[in-house]
């Protein structure tokens, strides 16, 4: 391991004494110092091979990083340096927005959880297009996902306008494309997950990726990513609704509203949605139920609460193929991800 992973915890005490958004940024550009200096670059470098397939893309191993992290797209190259088999970037909004008022991030360290309320921040989709296409990762066999939102001034029932804007902005560059419709922080936003508005939406999206498909010769999987915070009716519907469409993937989960895990602690009853190890265990009873209802081949990438080895295992056991990982990174640092794929390896599938 890496003598940078391993003083990752000496790292954190600095990173836990300023706020959590300024911490967040100060982390990216350390990371990105460090990969754009070749020294430091091979120090950082944590390649950790076990190849899998994923919606048909050939990945070196089954564990990503999640959405959210890296916004803009400005960091896949120092991210994917980190040992990741796929790295998920956005979620990215046709146009430019601030996201909510700050302070919006929330540390819970007594539960190693997050609270966030950021509400889809980004620079926009030319921005966001502008740094995937300078990203080189691709060619070291990295895969990159692309998350796609729409503007928090944008009506709900004019949603499906933004998504296609930005599916077909990043249709070109993206080797699979995510459609984010859980985040609780974009008003009604969650509302895109009942039924009658799924398929609408997937119906208009289906048809657009076929002219895209024919317009680029290649066929871009599409994944959806939901909320843990359904019933297991509404759970039932998203997977008759999603093979419907084709969507080639399901992202389980996104943040709770939830509080009951850390009831009483600091910030805890701050609106945003909640990440980190209170997650973990909602997260496997959904990937549970969706494969259970969708069958053993249809792709299902778990997310939410891993901080160790042992839960990315759990993930794979409950019936995801993948997993992805952001506050856990927080909590442990790097290491992280090579001790997820190891104990991911254990268990043989």
């Amino acid at each position: 391991m890496s003598i940078l992973f391993q003083a990752y915890p000496l790292a954190r005490q600095a990173l836990f004494a300023m706020d959590a958004e300024a911490a967040h940024e100060a982390t990216l550009s350390a990371l990105q110092r460090a990969y754009d200096c070749s020294f430091t670059r091979g120090l950082m470098h944590n390649r950790v091979v076990a190849p899998m397939t994923l919606m048909g893309l050939a990945l070196q191993n089954p564990v990503g990083l999640a959405a959210g992290l890296d916004k803009n797209g400005a960091h896949i190259d120092a991210m994917g340096n980190l040992g990741f088999g796929f790295v998920e970037v956005g979620t990215v909004t046709p146009r430019a927005q601030p996201g909510n008022p700050k302070p919006r991030m929330f540390r819970i360290p007594e539960a190693q959880a997050l609270i966030n309320r950021l509400g889809f921040n980004n620079q926009g989709l030319d921005t966001f297009l502008s740094n995937v296409q300078r990203s080189t990762w691709r060619t070291q066999g990295g895969v990159i996902g692309l998350n796609i939102g729409k503007n928090a001034d944008t009506p709900i029932e004019r949603a499906a306008d933004d998504y296609l804007i930005g599916l077909a902005g990043v249709y070109p560059h993206a080797d699979y494309i995510t459609v984010n419709i859980s985040s609780p922080n974009t008003k009604n936003l969650r509302a895109l997950q009942g039924e009658q508005e799924l398929d609408e939406l997937l119906s208009q999206l289906a048809h657009r990726r076929q002219e895209l498909a024919a317009q680029y010769q290649r066929r871009v999987p599409l994944a959806v990513k939901i909320a843990p915070d359904l019933t297991e009716e509404q759970i039932d519907i998203i997977t008759e609704v999603l093979p419907r469409h084709g969507i080639d993937g399901v992202i389980a989960t996104n943040t709770t509203i939830a509080r009951d895990a850390v009831q009483g602690l600091a910030h805890a009853q701050e609106a945003g949605g909640l990440s980190g190890a209170p997650l973990h265990a909602r997260s496997l009873e959904v990937i549970a139920r969706l494969r259970a209802k969708l069958g053993p081949d249809f792709a299902i990438i778990g997310v939410g609460g891993i901080v160790s080895g042992k839960h990315a295992a759990e993930k794979i056991s409950a019936g995801a193929n993948a997993v992805q990982l952001y506050t856990g990174l927080i909590y442990k640092g790097p290491a992280l991800v090579g001790e997820c794929v190891r104990e991911i390896a254990k268990l043989g599938k």
